[in-house]
């Protein structure tokens, strides 16, 4: 199963404007914003499905969205755990 987990922007890649860093679930990683209508801001909300931001969300719908994700259990603990492991980041 695959589903859109929120992650924050906590930088922007300056020589890939595709590209923004982000902080999901204790992960950080890259993934690729090109599919934004406006380029992200660090602080800012995304929602993200396999590699892409495919919506900016303001943080209350991402705390709502992460508790209900929680709530799924195994699901979600598996959705992270493979972000883990395709980490881009270092």
């Amino acid at each position: 199963m695959c589903l859109g987990i929120p992650g924050e922007v906590v930088e922007t890649v300056p020589e890939q404007p595709d590209l923004a860093r982000v902080k999901v679930s204790g992960v950080r990683r890259a993934i690729n914003v090109g599919l934004l209508e406006e380029p992200p801001s660090p602080g800012d909300w995304v929602l993200i499905h396999v590699g892409f931001a495919l919506s900016k969300i303001d943080e209350e719908e991402a705390r709502a969205t992460l508790e209900f994700l929680e709530g799924m259990g195994q699901n979600y603990t598996d959705e992270v755990d493979a972000l883990k492991q395709s980490m881009l980041d270092s």
